[in-house]
């Protein structure tokens, strides 16, 4: 198998490269790469850059905004977009529900909603995940009684991201309780601001404002919002997760993460030296490095099956999404390593010992967060011990 990129691929890759790094502003760039929150601005501004382009969408239908790319350009556009330290187009919109609607939607829910998907107008959030249906998805308890052109929707989703920015909701809901359980549940597209909802944010490890807990009190959905049909929510499901564990893995985000590391371990006093003097840290840096390496090149590998036969799901990709989220957090350790003490929360730094160090001030307070903030990425997408069944089913055949 020749996993080297043909000279049209080179020059794509050069073309995006190009892009990234003088049309998106540095300080959005500078956010990313430190780990620090987006504000919602951030990203609207860094997506409709990218949509002006026509390159927020470009995996979508080519008459919704989408462009002819071949899987390897859809990988070199997202590897080089994660070196950048672009932020990725908002991936509820892009990634998720936009698909769907393209796919599933009726005409008037593409006319209405595809090309302000695309260009940020509006903030989409996922209500999928509840209190005792997580993993379990197709568990979940939040209802919808068809009362003639409506359902009344009742219930509560949880770990709902950004939610606090969005102006809809796509959501699952139950519109069957007597059949079984996938086979009653519905797609519903909600309108944030209809009566009835309500939000609570969950505060995460690192003390952010990040996910949150939505609650429906007898809200009214026009059934004109229904995606697709009644009771074939489970199948829009499958579709949509899809697309959200497609390059989960987050090879180029830990590749210009590693980077960073290498130039601010170079910098950072430890004993007489650096901390790049000290061999321990060096061999521990080495071993993330060529374990990132060998992932790299088995996504190569899925992506140049993809190109062979695109229609194709492979459960390899379980693989992927295993050894690429324990290297994201492999990476994090490593970064806060580095900070040592300069990642303790400092509110006041007037007198105190920080200030013999300003170097220490553009990022070193932000490693701590970065780091608890990971250790959630080996549990959304399919948790990785969920990834592992998928492997040894799907892959090993036990």
């Amino acid at each position: 198998m020749d996993l080297r990129f043909t000279p049209e691929e080179l020059a794509f890759r050069d073309e995006v490269r190009q892009f990234f790094r003088t049309e998106i502003p540095a300080e959005i760039r500078r956010k990313v790469s430190e780990g620090r929150g987006l504000a919602r601005e951030d990203y609207v501004t860094s997506q409709r850059i990218l949509n002006a382009k026509g390159w927020a969408v470009p995996h979508w239908p080519k008459q919704w905004g989408g462009q002819d790319w071949t899987p390897i350009q859809r990988y070199i556009f997202t590897e080089e977009m994660l070196l950048a330290a672009v932020p990725l187009p908002q991936q509820f919109n892009c990634y998720m529900v936009g698909p769907v609607i393209a796919a599933f939607g009726s005409q008037a829910q593409k006319q209405r909603h595809l090309a302000r998907i695309a260009n940020l107008e509006d903030w989409w959030c996922q209500g999928f995940s509840e209190p005792g249906a997580g993993s379990d998805l197709a568990s979940l308890k939040t209802k919808a009684v068809r009362e003639g052109d409506h359902y009344i929707v009742d219930g509560q989703k949880t770990w709902t991201t950004l939610g606090q920015y969005a102006d809809w909701i796509f959501c699952l809901v139950r519109t069957d309780p007597s059949a079984k359980k996938q086979a009653g549940i519905s797609f519903l597209l909600i309108d944030m601001k209809t009566p009835g909802i309500s939000l609570r944010p969950i505060i995460t490890l690192e003390g952010r404002h990040e996910v949150n807990e939505v609650f429906f009190d007898q809200v009214r959905v026009p059934v004109e919002n229904l995606v697709g049909e009644e009771n074939k929510g489970w199948d829009y499901a499958k579709f949509l997760l899809a697309n959200e564990r497609t390059g989960i893995a987050r090879i180029g985000l830990s590749k210009e993460r590693m980077a960073r590391i290498r130039r601010l371990a170079k910098e950072m006093p430890a004993g007489e030296g650096t901390m790049w003097e000290d061999r321990d840290f060096r061999a521990r840096f080495a071993s993330v490095e060529i374990e990132l390496k060998a992932l790299e090149i088995t996504q190569m590998r899925v992506v140049a099956a993809q190109a062979r036969d695109p229609g194709k799901p492979d459960p390899a990709s379980s693989i992927l999404k295993i050894k690429g989220s324990q290297l994201q957090q492999a990476t994090t350790e490593l970064l806060l390593e580095v900070a040592g003490p300069f990642a303790l929360p400092a509110p006041e730094r007037s007198g105190d010992l920080i200030n013999d160090w300003p170097f220490a001030h553009d990022w070193a307070d932000a490693a701590a967060a970065s780091y608890f903030n990971n250790r959630k990425v080996s549990i959304y997408g399919g948790s990785n011990e969920i990834q592992k069944n998928i492997i040894a089913k799907a892959v090993l055949g036990l």
